[in-house]
């Protein structure tokens, strides 16, 4: 029996939110039920201009690999990308490589393929050494590779790892990390994909190209008796001065003001005015050398060229979403990077193009690794979802999408994640990770639509491969769950094709509803991989284990690992031991959380701005879910054969009949619900394309007897 849950909010909350943020009552009261108050968070689902992604800068050794990069393509050095085999690997080496091959650079990539192990391979690391290679760039793996980054170090190869799984202790050796998941990264947001980390490195290489790289920069603004000023570099903040000077308190010369200025380039708004409050302030014996930024932004963005700067902080959207921007100095560093930004794609148009490219796999990488669809995976993803709506697709996806009927519709990260993605980690997981890549690196339509057949193919034979692996299992989750106290289920299953351990994994909690971990073996290792359920953190569990692996990484929702066969009796010890004092959350199948309660006036196609607002959907961000009291099933029928049998019905709401779809609940018509009965109904509020029509439709997610 499910439990439903409507979580009650304050209205007063609600209404605040309303106000502020120009939302109407239902969005508002949705928001607040769901816990996004805060304006840092709301942001991401209000704004979706890539100028409020995280500049890559952020990271603090992203100056040093950009210049380890440029000096390797300068010199002609010889670089590797080794990146993963499913698509987070795949997408951030295409990203990665396009970009140092637009560059010139001597750059080739690897992938582990057939039966190789996740991560950079100490072969792997030999043989470009003894090729002549000097820089290993690893993408979406490398965090863990301790002895292979060492024995690169050996052998007089620089390592970049660019990755975002969990870092271990300690770090590998390697030249430059950057991983938003290590302690010093410096990044603002944790949770972006390998692909991410990859895009962000790039848009650092595309930086590289203008005059702004490695520029100190200046801005200073006086209000009233305050002098204030921030120091820039590459865009991004790098220190802050603050005094007032009113009442003849401090000198100029005490206050540290000509020191934190000199040799700096002073940016100012509107010279003539802080020019006078200067010498209001220190008299006209002191010089400045300013500039004035006001006119030259003003040619690129017109409508500021009157304005003050308390006016752009009216106007500030990112000061409607963090009091630490709401000052003028605040509003002064946004407009100033907005004028630098648009300036730089003047410049550089093609990359604004290349950008778009890109950030389509980023988000394809979003939705493939389930990372959490907030803070800027939101900007990822639906920007992509938006240029795919809108038929600007990609090389490479185009033809994956053409197959799949997805190109002339409005496109979801259901459509993504349920079609797209699949068929791309088909490759991959029958050990041809390579021919996904050069899907995307194909030069020709021809070469495409051939790598396009080949994904196809590998899909139908992963199919097979996941079909025939899970019959071998028959009955033993529920034995391994009753041998593990309902808490965990572990099956180890050498037939068990290696790789479709992570699929098998995935089915194993959707059976039982618990952290699940597959395993199979090969030639004396065996290789696993875990899904997490009810809370449990897979990364944080699988690190308890010590070093009884051979490698391992993840993160959060999912981990995989390999082990040698000497291990394996003490890894099943060791098991059992951490699961009797696992603690597991609520069955997140068996809890209904209930986002609004929507009367039958409110049950209609205007419900498409909310569903809209709230898209893309995925990790950390599930469907909206409403409640209808008393609606009125008017007719139904069972839809499939075999075991998954699923219910359509046709529920009135209103004045409104509605389609309403409740998946694998076939058995229930005629024995629990029938025509005419009155119900309470949770539901998502759905677009379904049919023969190129667009409906609205219900899918059920939970029902009862009206009460």
């Amino acid at each position: 029996m499910k439990t439903w849950n409507k979580k009650e909010i304050s209205k007063e909350t609600a209404l605040s939110l309303r106000d502020k943020y120009g939302l109407d009552l239902l969005e508002a009261s949705v928001f607040a039920r769901r816990g996004i108050t805060a304006g840092s968070d709301l942001l991401y689902w209000l704004e979706y201009n890539e100028r409020f992604l995280h500049n890559p800068f952020c990271f603090a050794q992203m100056e040093d690999a950009v210049d380890r990069i440029l000096s390797a393509v300068e010199e002609g050095e010889k670089i590797l990308i080794f990146g993963d085999r499913d698509v987070d690997g795949i997408t951030a080496t295409a990203v990665l490589y396009e970009q140092l091959k637009r560059m010139g650079a001597d750059v080739s990539y690897r992938l582990p393929g057939g039966d190789d192990a996740y991560g950079v391979s100490i072969a792997a690391v030999e043989e470009f050494a003894k090729n002549y290679g000097t820089l290993l760039i690893t993408v979406d793996c490398g965090i863990s590779n301790n002895a292979e980054i060492a024995r690169a170090q050996e052998l007089g190869v620089s390592v970049i790892v660019t990755d975002h799984h969990n870092p271990p202790e300690p770090l590998p050796p390697a030249d430059i990390i950057l991983n938003p998941k290590c302690q010093d990264s410096g990044y603002p947001f944790a949770e972006i994909s390998g692909c991410a980390v990859a895009f962000k490195l790039v848009q650092a290489l595309r930086f590289s190209q203008t005059e702004l790289y490695k520029q100190d920069l200046c801005l200073l603004n006086v209000r009233g008796g305050v002098v204030e000023c921030l120091k820039l570099r590459n865009m991004t903040k790098r220190k802050a001065f603050e005094k007032d000077f009113s009442g003849g308190n401090l000198s100029l010369s005490s206050s540290g003001l000509l020191e934190f200025l000199r040799g700096e380039q002073i940016f100012v708004w509107d010279a003539p005015n802080v020019l006078a409050a200067l010498k209001d302030l220190f008299g006209s014996g002191v010089e400045f050398n300013l500039f004035d930024v006001r006119p030259e932004a003003a040619k690129i963005i017109p409508s500021v060229a009157r304005l003050s700067l308390e006016k752009l902080l009216s106007l500030s959207k990112f000061a409607k979403y963090s009091e630490e921007e709401g000052t003028e100095l605040g509003a002064f560093y946004n407009i100033f990077v907005t004028y630098l930004e648009k300036k730089v794609a003047a410049a550089f148009p093609a990359n604004l193009q290349a950008d778009e490219r890109d950030i389509q796999l980023a988000a394809l990488s979003v939705f493939s690794d389930i990372m959490p669809l907030k803070n800027e995976n939101r900007i990822f993803a639906r920007r992509a979802l938006d240029a795919m709506s809108k038929g600007r697709v990609r090389p490479g996806l185009v033809e994956i999408m053409a197959r799949q009927g997805l190109l002339g519709k409005r496109v979801t990260g259901r459509d993504l994640g349920w079609n797209v993605i699949p068929a791309l980690n088909a490759a991959g997981r029958i050990g041809s990770p390579e021919d996904s890549l050069k899907l995307f690196l194909a030069q020709t339509a021809q070469e495409r639509e051939d790598c396009a057949q080949k994904i196809f193919d590998h899909n139908e034979e992963r199919k097979k491969l996941e079909a025939a692996s899970w019959e071998y299992l028959g009955g033993r989750p529920e034995k391994s769950l009753e041998k593990f106290a309902g808490k965990f289920c572990l099956i180890v299953e050498e037939k068990i094709h290696r790789g479709v351990v992570g699929r098998i994994a995935a089915k194993l909690v959707q059976r039982v509803h618990v952290p699940s971990i597959a395993m199979t073996k090969i030639e004396g290792v065996y290789i696993g991989s875990m899904r997490t359920a009810r809370g449990v953190n897979c990364a944080e569990f699988l690190d308890k284990f010590g070093d009884i692996y051979i490698n391992h990484g993840g993160h959060a929702g999912a981990a995989g690992f390999s082990l040698s066969a000497e291990n394996f009796e003490k890894f099943q010890q060791k098991i059992g031991g951490l699961v009797q004092g696992l603690e597991l959350g609520d069955d997140e199948n068996q809890i209904v959380d209930i986002d609004a309660e929507l009367s039958a006036q409110y049950v209609n196609d205007g419900l498409l701005k909310l569903i809209d607002r709230f898209e893309p959907y995925g990790n950390e961000n599930p469907e909206l879910v409403f409640l209808t009291r008393g609606a009125r099933i008017a007719g139904g029928q069972v839809l499939g054969k075999g075991e998954r049998q699923h219910l359509k019905l046709y529920v009135q709401i209103g004045n409104l009949k509605w389609p309403a779809l409740w998946w694998d609940q076939g058995a229930l018509w005629r024995n629990e619900f029938n025509e005419g009965d009155f119900i309470d109904l949770a539901y998502n509020f759905q677009r379904n394309f049919f023969n190129g029509h667009e409906e609205m439709q219900l899918v059920v997610v939970a029902a009862r007897p009206a009460v």
